[in-house]
């Protein structure tokens, strides 16, 4: 008996259990519950709904899921939506990842030039928001029936039809122009650790080019692939940026902007439901996913003698190949986003002569005549207050998240052996699993109103009222990026030697005083990788914060929605380019002074 008691109060004695203890309630509390509250909440009859159910508010009720799934208006609600999310996704999903490898196969396998510019380049989709993307595919293709004004493509005479300024395939394609890093960068790191005699091997036998692609290279990083197409499928699946801009226009809806219309129209059960099924489809993805990973057969591919990477000359193509992918960045980077910018200054839209050129739309002052009497952005009082709360958001939620994302990779690195470890690790990744507006309908359920309870005689708060407030943010922001700052941190505590955590502790350090003065330090590189992938993630967030809005504080990707929604296109870029300047030279500093690398953070 009182080895068991003397085990129990090491146990929790231990720093390494009081961390576990402490963390695990802690995501159990904001990943858990709220995730409980938003299922629960969608069989409870709605204060809307009890006079039209004949039930108290807060019975028990399937007429939530029964409206969703088998009612008149089911095919308008849900299939229709959910079978356009999978088109989009899909979709998607293939340029993406067909992008991405062949960019990753290039930039690692082969001798193409200029490999240090194109590395950086080929990042530049992914780090500009996706919904600004798709005001740059505006700016190009839209046309005067649906959109009020000609783009550029209509300016130079050329008619741009309703299908392909608008719709799925306008969406398809700026989301696999945006989403392709993730299969470069995991890719990439796959074929890096490859040696490349697997590959001679097969030259030697007499194996042509592309059948040791197929045969050899291809099987190797069949899970760096697969881990992309989940990223992606699951991020396409759930966006609401780029269908929003670029689909309700044309009354082309998909789940996440049907949740989206549901909350907004008072319908939040309906929503909540909506959320669930996306939740469920993503978990259910990622299931097929790792088991398909886990019954693939293995290969080893790093050895003990030390690799070595030959790469394959393109010899008279290399010329055509680099001149393929600059004319891809011009295509697909800079001429968007210059025609973007250059339509921020035309005073009427669609006329792209010099003689339209103005500053109206920066620091013009308020006319009745143009954009419905708003001034130009510089002009407008609201704009620097939200700069503040969009710089204020990112920087404090990347700022706390990644400090907890190492904690948390400690928790993980140390405690791999042992149920704990991989608890905390399996508890953190869930937030990945739930599309992002659905996990802001969770914290929108949870947080709208506070809930108490009465111990002995004292009422205590369980869960405080935190919708409207700055904190409610924060909170969401840090909670969902858990996964990729634990990746981060737990890259940096693997490669830390135990040996010197052992050694503090024997000189009489305390477990506080070793994680600052021995930890932090050494993951100084890695930290600011952390913190500039969530920084970067935060700043052009609309999806996770669009349902818990309020006017106080909005943030610089919901003023651009708003202005685009109002047919306040000029403005709308006018903001989307100054966060894209923001995002530069943020990732310029960083990259400089700090030597930080987001895509260690994948």
């Amino acid at each position: 008996m009182n080895r068991i008691k003397n085990k129990i109060i090491n146990l929790v004695s231990s720093p390494y259990s009081i961390m576990v203890i402490i963390l695990t309630v802690f995501l159990v509390y904001l990943i858990v519950i709220p995730l409980f509250g938003m299922i629960t909440t969608t069989f409870e009859v709605g204060k809307n709904e009890v006079r039209s159910l004949g039930k108290p508010a807060g019975s028990f009720t399937l007429y939530y899921w029964m409206r969703l799934f088998a009612s008149t208006v089911s095919k308008k609600m849900f299939y229709i939506p959910f079978l356009n999310s999978l088109t989009v996704a899909i979709s998607a999903s293939v340029i993406a990842i067909v992008l991405g490898c062949l960019f990753a196969w290039l930039m690692v396998r082969t001798n193409i030039p200029y490999k240090k510019f194109f590395s950086i380049a080929l990042l530049i989709p992914y780090m500009v928001p996706s919904w600004s993307l798709s005001l740059s595919w505006l700016a190009i293709f839209k046309n005067q029936r649906i959109g009020g004004a000609k783009g550029f493509l209509g300016y130079l005479g050329l008619a741009t039809p309703d299908w392909l300024a608008y719709g799925p395939l306008a969406i398809i394609i700026v989301l696999g122009i945006h989403y392709y890093a993730y299969a470069y960068l995991l890719v990439s790191a796959s074929l890096q650790s490859i040696n490349s005699e697997l590959e001679e091997m097969g030259q030697i036998i007499g194996a042509s080019k592309g059948k040791i692609l197929r045969k050899v290279t291809f099987p190797l990083v069949m899970p760096a692939i697969l881990s992309s197409v989940i990223l992606t499928f699951t991020k396409c699946m759930g966006t609401f940026g780029v269908p929003a801009f670029l689909g309700t226009k044309v009354k082309y809806y998909t789940i996440s902007t049907t949740l989206y219309s549901s909350m907004k129209t008072g319908q939040r059960s309906i929503g909540f439901a909506v959320a669930c099924t996306l939740i469920v489809f993503a978990s259910i993805t990622v299931f097929i996913n790792q088991k398909i990973i886990g019954q693939r057969k293995s290969y080893a591919t790093i050895g003990g003698k030390g690799g070595r990477s030959t790469l394959i000359d393109l010899g008279k193509s290399r010329t055509l190949i680099t001149a393929l992918i600059i004319l891809f960045l011009f295509l697909f980077v800079v001429f968007p986003i210059v025609v973007m910018a250059y339509e921020t200054f035309l005073l009427r839209p669609g006329d792209f002569s010099f003689e339209n050129l103005t500053l109206q739309h920066w620091v013009g002052r308020s006319d009745l005549r143009i954009n419905s009497g708003e001034p130009g952005i510089l002009q407008n009082p609201q704009f620097l207050k939200y700069v503040w709360n969009t710089l204020r958001l990112t920087f404090v939620t990347a700022l706390i998240g990644t400090i907890l994302g190492q904690v948390i990779g400690y928790i993980v690195a140390r405690g791999r052996q042992h149920l704990s470890g991989r608890f905390v690790e399996q508890l953190v990744f869930m937030p990945y699993l739930i599309p992002s507006i659905a996990f802001g309908a969770m914290y929108l359920a949870l947080f709208a109103k506070s809930r108490t309870v009465t111990l002995l005689g004292y009422e205590i708060t369980l869960i405080p009222s935190l919708y409207g407030t700055f904190a409610l943010l924060v909170l969401i922001s840090i909670v969902k990026h858990l996964p990729f700052a634990s990746r981060a941190g737990t890259a940096n505590m693997l490669q830390i030697s135990y040996d010197l955590e052992e050694a503090a502790h024997i000189c009489g350090a305390g477990v506080f005083k070793r994680f600052t003065k021995i930890l932090l330090p050494l993951s100084k590189g890695g930290f600011w990788s952390g913190f500039m992938l969530i920084f970067i993630s935060i700043i052009k967030e609309l999806d996770l914060l669009i349902l818990l809005m309020t006017p106080a504080q909005q943030t610089l990707p919901y003023m651009a929605y708003s202005f685009s929604m109002e047919s306040l296109d000029q403005l709308s870029n006018a903001v989307a380019l100054v966060l894209f300047l923001i995002i530069f030279l943020t990732y310029w500093i960083a990259s400089k002074f700090a030597k930080a690398d987001i895509s260690k953070g994948f």
